[in-house]
């Protein structure tokens, strides 16, 4: 018998925040400038939602630990700077946040100080303020299952109760590692089948949400 659900588990960047895009743009912008051309495609594939540690890692291997130190930097400052004057929220999230009844918290591959950047530009923060994990925060990032258990550890509720709502093929690995439901969100980047198999729903508009989960 499927538990109903006691935690719904967000992700940030795609999932609350429309920051991928600026991200891809980002990061591509970088490859052509530091010797590692890529496709929009490729960044997708190798990059969205994996965390900080694990994108410098793939560049120092590519490029040199010192390259991969300027890259970060740069994309810290751009993306930044990006993020001030074009990101908004995922379209329909707000709408979901404020009828949910649901517990929720976030759990991204992302800092701290990222995600109050970005949640705060929103206008998103208050929602998840004192429920924010971080993949700094575990030994693994996604694809591996840590960070998931940890938020589902800190919030005091079964893996097997918690749901989670992911746009990018790490997150949803994870979610499945964790033994956790998985909601492929596909109306952003990251291609449908990418996010599909099992225990796993995909969705392509976040206001059909809390049908799904559900609540309505």
């Amino acid at each position: 018998m499927i538990k109903p659900v006691e935690l719904v588990i967000f992700d940030c960047d795609g999932v609350l925040v429309d920051s991928e895009r600026i991200a891809v743009s980002v990061q591509v912008a970088l490859g052509a400038t530091l010797g590692w051309p890529l496709t929009s495609e490729e960044v997708i594939a190798w990059f969205i939602g994996r965390s900080h540690a694990d994108i410098h890692a793939q560049v120092a291997a590519r490029l040199g630990e010192e390259t991969a130190a300027v890259w970060s930097k740069r994309f810290e400052e751009l993306h930044g700077e990006a993020v001030d004057s074009e990101l908004d929220p995922v379209e329909g999230i707000s709408e979901v946040l404020t009828s949910m009844t649901l517990p929720a918290c976030v759990a991204s591959s992302g800092s701290h100080d990222k995600m109050r950047h970005t949640l705060g530009r929103t206008g998103l923060y208050g929602y998840f303020a004192g429920r924010i994990f971080s993949a700094t925060e575990v030994g693994r990032g996604k694809p591996a299952p840590d960070l998931f258990l940890h938020a589902a550890r800190r919030m005091g509720v079964d893996p097997s109760a918690c749901a989670v709502i992911e746009d990018s093929r790490p997150g949803v690995q994870a979610a499945r590692a964790a033994g956790m439901r998985a909601f492929g969100y596909a109306g952003g980047l990251t291609p449908a089948e990418q996010l599909e198999g099992p225990d796993t729903v995909v969705f392509h508009d976040m206001r059909e949400l809390p049908t799904l989960l559900g609540e309505q």
